[in-house]
């Protein structure tokens, strides 16, 4: 059983721009500062010295401690970025066992829309109803968070 999330905002930006922040092992902890039980990242670390691309692996450090590993799925410059997440900490793991998240990113006349959709497999059906509002709450806020802090960002506000 899956769980889809979606969250979208236009950051008057270019696609490019938009695009390297959201694959910036650097600069994306900073744009990402979770929502209620959802960690902020803390730190992204490329598992081996080679740029990244399909196939990549990446260590995630959360502010709570947990550490995730993320696969890079999809690398399109400057229009689209996939990856998967495993290796959740308990209790979540009790309840997930895989994050897939996909960044999609058009541009017309400077403007970039921005939608990040993410499938959560669950352990079962049964952890449907406790997933559901947790996920739809949480993470979806923390996902909205990003946007806004991305489009902060790249648009010269502080």
């Amino acid at each position: 059983m899956q769980i889809h999330l979606q969250a979208h905002r236009q950051i008057h930006a270019p696609a490019t721009a938009a695009y390297a922040l959201c694959i910036d092992a650097e600069r994306f902890p900073s744009v990402f500062p979770g929502y209620g039980p959802i960690s902020a990242v803390r730190a992204v670390v490329l598992d081996v010295d080679a740029p990244l691309a399909v196939g990549s692996t990446r260590r995630v450090y959360n502010a709570d401690g947990s550490i995730l590993s993320e696969r890079v799925t999809a690398l399109e410059a400057p229009s689209r970025h996939a990856y998967a997440l495993t290796g959740f900490s308990a209790p979540f793991s009790w309840l997930v066992t895989l994050g897939e998240a996909d960044w999609r990113i058009t541009e017309t006349a400077g403007v970039s829309d921005v939608t990040w959709r993410y499938t959560f497999t669950l352990t079962s059906p049964l952890a449907y109803p406790l997933c559901l509002p947790l996920l739809k709450l949480f993470m979806q806020g923390a996902m909205r968070r990003c946007l806004d802090a991305m489009a902060q960002a790249l648009e010269g506000k502080a």
